[in-house]
Order: C-alpha cells, then structure tokens, then sequence
C-alpha cells in the first residue's frame, strides 16, 4: 500500500509540474492499479480454490481403500448367510459376525456409511436397479429387495447399492 501511495503522489506531482505526458502517465497508472488489483484478486481466488481442492482430497483420500475392503464385508455377509442356523457353525458364525462388525464399525469411523435403500424410492444416484419385479403390494419406483450393498464416503458414493426394483402392480413401471 505504501507503494502505491508514493506512486500516487509521483505522478501527482508530475501532473502538477506540467508534464505534457501527464494526461499519458495518469492513464498508465490507473490501468496500472487496475492491474494490480486484479493480480490480487486471482490470487485470492486461487488460494481459495487450493483450500477447498486440499480439504477434499484429504476428506476422500481413503476411498480407494474403502472400495478394496467392501468385498471382504460381502464375502463375510455371505458366509453368514449360508451357514444359517446349523448348530455345527454356530461359533464361526459368531465370529464372523464379529468380524463384519468390526469391519463396518471401522468404515464408519472414517465417513463410509450403508446407503439405505429397502423400502426407499429408487435413486439412481445412489441406487443400481439390477431388476424390475412387478408387485402388487409395492408401489412403482419403491425398491423391494437388496442384492448388494451400497457405501457412501461422506457424501460420495464408493459403491451404489444394488437393487430391485417394484414395476408396480402392472408391470408398467420404468427405472432409467
């Protein structure tokens, strides 16, 4: 600012003694300042949009991981799901249920949720329709059953959920 200032007053100066170039090296410090001050606001600007670009890279740096470990949550969920009830695997049921939980318990720890989607209405931002059922108890749109899970990061999407769909009661229904 004190450059400025004594920039003023040089050509202020200038102006007074006569100059004939004065009407020149006004314009030429206006345009000058002008300048300069739009230099400022770009770097602002830039610092700004290098803030906003750091913090997202470090709120979704993990989301790679995040779609690695999925699988493994799927492959324990199936292997509960086909041991059922025998009291034979009762134990190693247990323990992989455990394991599940502690799994999404640390997902959930850095910003990756469940996307809720039985019962919900279909949304193809969140939501894969794998196949359309007609139903006469669910309304078109509505999603009746969850083949896989979906997980957000925060508020990105790592996997959609994958899902089935209600055509309603005629089948007429269209999810694109």
């Amino acid at each position: 600012m004190a450059n400025e200032d004594n920039l003023v007053e040089d050509s202020d100066e200038l102006l007074d003694a006569g100059d004939n170039g004065g009407m020149d090296l006004q314009a030429e410090l206006a345009s000058k300042q002008d300048q300069n001050l739009r230099l400022q606001a770009e770097i602002q600007n830039l610092r700004g949009r290098q803030a906003r670009e750091m913090a997202d890279l470090r709120q979704y740096a993990s989301i790679d991981l995040m779609r690695d470990i999925l699988p493994a949550v799927d492959n324990i969920d199936r292997a509960i799901g086909a041991a059922g009830n025998s009291p034979e695997v009762a134990t190693l049921v247990e323990g992989f249920k455990l394991v599940r939980q502690q799994l999404v318990t640390a997902l959930a720890q850095h910003g990756c949720k469940e996307i809720p989607a039985e019962g919900q209405m279909f949304d193809p931002d969140l939501h894969q329709a794998i196949l359309q059922q007609p139903s006469a108890d669910v309304p078109a749109g509505q999603i009746i059953m969850v083949a896989q899970a979906g997980y957000q990061l925060h508020d990105r999407v790592v996997r959609a959920a994958q899902v089935i769909v209600s055509a309603g009661p005629t089948g007429n229904g269209n999810i694109a």
